[in-house]
């Protein structure tokens, strides 16, 4: 089985969708897909369906969902392989969707799973850094994000549970996206990041590493004025709704961009905090 979550949900068995599109069993399943190979309680998903006061009913109705589930897996085994063109022995649905003590659980067999496959990378790429291989890091994390179609279950509507499964999945990704930039900005790819990083400031405005890595790549572009305004625009916000002033770190990169020459060069005894990217 492959599943697809980081974009809109997207779960295959033999290369053909069971993913429903009736909105309460996407919702089961996306459950069932983030928690995959590791069993899910009847509890879990009752709550994520139902929030925390379900009807009497929730626990059959749930049952049908799951059987609804099973129907579309053993549809894809029936039919012609997505991948090979030909009919081979699939397994069953119960095998694929198996009821476990209190639960339920997503067998994946040998399928891929893109939130695996991003945390391998992205691990990898964290180790790279950890080694002083920028262009090595820089490598793996671009490609740990391009496994990124869009945000995390998109289409899918989404309880507590999953809610949370999302921001955490959403947390990983700008944590590698960062990272990614602190590695370019190592790199001397300053230029080439100024769209880039303007656009996630923009989307991000509270977001102090990205706002400093902003001010880095103009500063070193010779453009010390858009880098102190960048500075101000994020000063405002935090004062305005949260009543907090910016932290020192980018404090230190904003008196960097003061001391700086006019060409974007760092002044002799400021270069620390413009070459090393918090």
């Amino acid at each position: 089985m492959d599943i697809g979550i980081l974009g809109t949900l997207d779960v295959r068995e033999r290369g053909v969708s069971v993913t429903p599109t009736a909105a309460k069993p996407r919702q089961v399943l996306a459950l069932l897909a983030l928690h995959a190979d590791q069993p899910v309680t009847v509890a879990t998903l009752t709550e994520e369906v139902w929030g925390r006061r379900p009807p009497r009913s929730a626990r059959p109705t749930l049952q049908t969902y799951v059987m609804h589930l099973r129907e579309l897996i053993d549809r894809a085994s029936a039919a012609p392989d997505g991948r090979t063109g030909g009919r081979t022995g699939g397994r069953t649905s119960k095998q694929v969707l198996r009821t476990v003590p209190g639960g339920y659980l997503l067998d994946t067999g040998e399928g891929t799973n893109d939130v695996r496959e991003f945390g391998e990378l992205s691990g990898n790429g964290y180790r790279a850094m950890e080694a002083g291989d920028h262009r090595g890091a820089a490598r793996l994390l671009r490609t740990a994000l391009d496994l990124w179609t869009g945000p995390a279950l998109a289409g899918v509507r989404a309880g507590d549970r999953l809610r949370a499964e999302i921001r955490g999945l959403e947390e990983s990704r700008l944590c590698a996206l960062d990272r990614r930039i602190e590695c370019d900005l190592r790199l001397g790819r300053h230029r080439e990041l100024i769209a880039e990083l303007t656009v996630l400031v923009s989307r991000h405005p509270t977001h102090e590493s990205l706002c400093g890595q902003l001010m880095i790549a103009l500063q070193r572009s010779g453009r010390r004025g858009e880098a102190l305004a960048a500075y101000q625009r994020l000063r405002t916000t935090l004062v305005h709704d949260f009543g907090l002033e910016p932290s020192a770190v980018l404090g230190r990169i904003r008196q960097s961009v003061l001391t700086a020459g006019e060409d974007g060069t760092p002044a002799p005894d400021q270069a620390g905090p413009l070459t090393q990217v918090v």
